[in-house]
């Protein structure tokens, strides 16, 4: 039961209408699939509310937020279905919160910090840390069984946000939009992915490759950061799949994602989907290819 945690350490190159996107397919191809988003801007929470709203012609209800559910130590009663087999843990204004609850709920030792030394301080804190990082990972593990596949999409910081997601996946997918501050921000996320594994036992991940997004179709910049990734992630990592710049996906964001015989649908609705088919056929033989599944 595979986790995917869709990252890079830029905002606004595509990461959370790829992980949407592919989760969308993951459904439709018969996977039960649950979208966490970990991101307080709750831009993935936003763009299946939308696509559940051109589905069934209403609003989606969200009765508990996943900030009450995480502090109720339950996150069940928070997931909302959109779609046959499409599951949403969605964020919300209050998500915000999630780093001061972290902070209250996992204090310190006063006593063996007063007690100790500088090691003692630093193996108080360093504990303290992951119990904080280690929270979401154990709330959503109490679900992970009902679900065929997990995508997880994050803020593109370094926050107590990314790192719980981190904790929480086992497979990560590095988002490249092509330009140079993606780039930079795909290598640092690479450079933080390995920092993380070296420092806590309990992770356990995999890199399944770095998805392309081009800035413009056929630019010769985007040709030259293409080149640059595959020499410094390797050839065979970056997928097969590239995803054009597509002005449909910036009607998704607004619309929500069109569905064939349920929502106003044409040739260039009928192209995303298959691009999008043939990335989800791609992220399920890599995965397969690891073992992790059948």
């Amino acid at each position: 039961m595979p986790t995917v945690l869709y990252g890079n350490m830029k905002g606004g190159v595509g990461k959370t209408t790829n992980s949407v996107m592919t989760a969308y397919q993951l459904a439709r191809k018969g996977y039960k699939t649950l979208v966490c988003d970990l991101d307080p801007q709750a831009n993935a929470t936003q763009l299946l509310r939308r696509t559940y709203g051109l589905q069934h012609g209403t609003d989606l209800k969200i009765e508990k937020t996943m900030m009450v559910a995480l502090t109720e130590e339950n996150i069940e009663p928070a997931i909302v279905n959109i779609m046959d087999n499409l599951y949403l843990l969605p964020s919300s204004e209050d998500f915000k919160n999630y780093p001061d609850f972290l902070e209250m709920k996992f204090m310190p030792d006063k006593e063996k910090i007063l007690a100790g030394n500088s090691t003692t301080l630093q193996s108080e804190m360093a504990k303290v840390k992951e119990k904080r990082i280690a929270y979401f990972s154990k709330q959503l593990a109490k679900v992970h069984d009902q679900y065929d596949f997990i995508i997880i999409d994050v803020p593109p910081t370094l926050s107590i946000f990314t790192d719980s997601a981190i904790y929480a996946t086992n497979f990560v997918i590095i988002v490249l939009q092509t330009q140079q501050r993606s780039l930079d921000g795909a290598e640092t996320f690479f450079e933080y992915l390995q920092e993380m594994y070296n420092n806590y036992a309990n992770i356990d991940f995999d890199i399944i490759g770095v998805l392309a997004v081009l800035l413009k179709n056929n630019a010769g910049l985007d040709s030259q950061i293409l080149k640059d990734a595959r020499v410094d992630f390797g050839d065979d990592m970056l997928f097969n799949q590239i995803i054009r710049h597509m002005e449909r996906l910036k009607r998704y964001d607004r619309t929500g994602i069109a569905e064939k015989g349920l929502t106003k649908y044409d040739m260039h609705d009928t192209r995303l989907h298959y691009i999008y088919t043939k990335l989800t056929d791609e992220i399920i033989a890599r995965l397969k290819d690891k073992g992790a599944l059948n």
